[in-house]
C-alpha cells in the first residue's frame, strides 16, 4: 500500500510541475494584422486592390495574395503561377516572399497566389511594395500605389 501512495504522490507532483511550466511558457507568436489590403498598378495588365493574408510559425512566414489588378484571359491550372512579393522590412530593408502555389484560376478570374514563403524575425514589420507574377512565361510587375491597410504586418 505504501508503494502505491508514493507512486500517486510522485505522479501528482510531476503533474503540478508540468502544469506550472506550461502556464509560464510564452504564448505562440502571431502576426498582426492577419489580413491587409492595398492597391497595385500592374501597367498594361491592369490595376486594382489586393488582399494579403499572413501567417507565422517561428521564423517561417507565409503570405497568400489575391488581386483584382491582374485577371487571367484563359484558364490557368493550379500551381502554375510563380510569384515574388517584395516588402519593405522595418522601414529600410527588404524581404522577398516567393512561391509557385495557386488555385486553379478560371478565364477572367482574379489572380490568387500563395502561400508565398519567407523568413522573419520577432518584431519585423513588413509592408508590400511590389509583386511580380509569371504566368505561361509572361511576367507582370505590379507596384503598390497605396500603403497596406490597416498597416504593416508585425511578426
Amino acid at each position: 500500500m505504501r508503494h502505491s501512495t508514493l507512486g500517486i504522490g510522485s505522479l501528482l507532483g510531476v503533474g503540478i510541475a508540468l502544469a506550472g511550466t506550461l502556464a509560464m511558457a510564452p504564448a505562440s507568436a502571431a502576426v498582426t494584422p492577419g489580413t491587409a489590403t492595398l492597391s497595385f498598378d500592374c501597367g498594361s495588365y491592369g490595376s486594382g486592390t489586393a488582399t494579403l493574408t499572413a501567417t507565422e510559425d517561428g521564423t517561417n512566414a507565409t503570405i497568400s495574395l489575391s488581386t483584382s489588378a491582374i485577371t487571367s484571359p484563359i484558364p490557368i491550372g493550379a500551381n502554375s503561377v510563380s510569384s515574388q512579393l517584395t516588402l519593405t522590412k522595418n522601414g529600410s530593408d527588404t524581404a522577398v516572399f516567393s512561391g509557385s502555389s495557386n488555385p486553379a484560376i478560371p478565364a477572367g478570374g482574379a489572380v490568387s497566389t500563395g502561400p508565398l514563403s519567407g523568413t522573419v524575425a520577432s518584431g519585423d514589420q513588413l509592408e508590400a511594395t511590389s509583386l511580380q507574377v509569371v504566368v505561361l512565361g509572361i511576367t507582370a510587375t505590379c507596384n503598390a500605389t497605396s500603403p497596406q491597410s490597416p498597416g504593416p504586418f508585425v511578426f
